[in-house]
């Protein structure tokens, strides 16, 4: 019984895999965001951000870029599931004599896994413009980080994608959320010194602590703490693995 739901949970998988290295347009599509934002915040707010004795704005900001290039391709992993449903692959999938719960998973670690590849990729393009890890031994908690935003946020997206069965509506709705997500994160700013209500707000979005776990691992600078940013990452985890499976199960084909 293990064995089968290993395999049914590594096939999808590699299909999220597959899907993925077989669409060029789509891996350089998706970096085309995170290389803007890097080049042009970075080298135009750079002066200003050194003039105010903050330091390196590329070092600062690189971070938030890689987490921003997470966070964009685990929520719209969640769109793959609006698609198979319309084109009738979602329907074979779900009368497998398998549970629902090894289909959820398998999708959420296949979306993760190119989340994460996605986020490595942005992580090298930003060395190239500058940007610089404290230590080969940090990037590999890094590595960790991002695994973990990266299931978080795509479990968050097939959560959702479950309830709709409208492509645009999940669009529109998805881009509210990232931005909201992104722009309250500190991935551009410093969570210092803000008013009371964005300490609130900053607090309560999982982002900020996917940002900070980076920040802290490859510059050595934390809000948080590393440790509060891995544990509240991981609890995330588990909830929205929790929640999403529990919505993919309900889903009607």
């Amino acid at each position: 019984m293990e064995e089968k739901i290993e395999n049914v949970i590594y096939i999808l998988w590699s299909r999220q895999l597959k899907r993925y290295l077989r669409s060029k347009s789509r891996i350089i599509g998706s970096l085309g965001q995170p290389v803007l934002f890097l080049i042009a915040l970075g080298f135009g707010f750079g002066p200003i951000y050194q003039k105010a004795g903050q330091g390196n704005y590329i070092q600062f900001l690189a971070p938030g870029i890689i987490s921003m290039s997470i966070l964009f391709t685990s929520i719209f992993s969640g769109i793959e599931i609006i698609w198979d449903r319309q084109f009738g692959f979602l329907k074979e999938t779900l009368v497998a004599p398998v549970f629902r719960a090894e289909i959820m998973i398998g999708r959420t670690l296949g979306g993760a896994t190119v989340s994460s590849a996605q986020g490595i990729i942005v992580l090298l393009i930003s060395m190239l413009v500058g940007f610089r890890p404290q230590g080969v031994v940090q990037v590999f908690f890094a590595l960790i980080v991002m695994i973990l935003t990266a299931i978080l946020f795509t479990a968050l997206g097939t959560a959702i994608a479950s309830l709709l069965d409208d492509m645009q509506g999940f669009q529109l709705i998805m881009n509210f959320l990232i931005m909201l997500l992104f722009f309250l994160s500190g991935a551009l700013f410093p969570l210092k010194g803000l008013p009371t209500f964005l300490v609130i707000v900053t607090s309560i979005d999982p982002l900020s602590y996917g940002v900070d776990g980076l920040r802290s691992t490859l510059t050595g600078t934390s809000h948080f703490g590393l440790p509060m940013d891995i544990f509240l990452l991981g609890t995330g985890v588990v909830i929205l693995l929790g929640v999403g499976s529990y919505l993919f199960s309900k889903i009607q084909v």
